[in-house]
């Protein structure tokens, strides 16, 4: 990175970890009730560890690293949250992306070097799913601090995306975000807010900061790479080369959810 962007990142990690700091104290109320709804959908018994995660890879990002991607998943699940780890997509859906990154070189990213891995919330679930239930029986608390947490994240990840690309000194220093998992972008799911404030905050930045942003199906379940396959076959993606494939299939999921 360059000093600016090194500096921009920096910046960012301090804060994200504060407002951690501020949200795990606001959401006291939050582990009953993420035991409950892991329980209630068939997940067995482990201990909430940290109902509100920061991910402890930033602080292993050095100065020297190559910055490709910031890649955006949902929230921390139960690997996510464990003391051991502190750290997002080191589930098996990270573990999926990890490897299909190394299988093809071609796109210049090694997942754990290279990307910088942020979620829509870092309050946890065992599933995604389980925050609709646990929004509804915590009542406005809950509520308001999801919203608080999506609108905070998508606001300084477009600031940071910004920073990191106006800093750059190269192209291949610019940085795209690649926002991951959308089946709960879409109208009515769970991360309406993080949808909305991340376009106007990309837009409100100018510059190429909402030009690289690209939308796409989620890690796990080989759900990414199912997509550009069966989008490849069918014609959507017409392109050649990986990474053009990506892009132009990341473009097409993108005006499908922010229009």
């Amino acid at each position: 990175m360059t000093d600016a962007q090194w500096n921009a990142f920096e910046t960012f990690k301090k804060e994200f970890w504060q407002k951690v700091q501020e949200w795990t104290i606001k959401g006291s109320c939050l582990p009953p009730l993420q035991q409950k709804s892991a329980c209630d959908c068939g997940v067995p018994f482990y201990n909430i560890e940290n109902p509100v995660v920061y991910n402890t890879a930033l602080d292993k990002i050095k100065k020297e690293d190559d910055i490709r991607l910031i890649v955006i998943g949902d929230n921390p699940g139960k690997s996510e949250q464990l003391n051991a780890n502190k750290a997002y997509l080191v589930g098996q859906a990270g573990k999926i992306a990890e490897g299909y990154f190394r299988r093809n070189p071609e796109l210049g990213v090694d997942f754990r070097k290279n990307a910088i891995i942020l979620n829509k919330t870092p309050v946890h679930s065992a599933k995604t799913n389980n925050l609709k239930q646990m929004t509804k029986e915590g009542g406005k608390a809950v509520a308001d601090l999801l919203e608080e947490t999506q609108i905070w994240m998508a606001q300084k990840t477009a600031s940071l995306l910004c920073d990191l690309i106006n800093a750059a000194e190269s192209e291949e220093q610019k940085p795209e975000l690649w926002l991951v998992g959308y089946s709960e972008l879409r109208n009515k799911g769970l991360f309406l807010q993080y949808r909305d404030y991340l376009k106007e905050a990309c837009l409100k930045a100018g510059g190429q900061t909402w030009d690289r942003v690209y939308v796409f199906q989620h890690f796990s379940m080989n759900c990414f790479t199912k997509d550009l396959a069966n989008c490849i076959k069918n014609g959507t993606v017409n392109t050649s080369g990986l990474k053009n494939q990506f892009h132009q299939l990341g473009k097409i999921h993108k005006q499908e959810i922010f229009g």
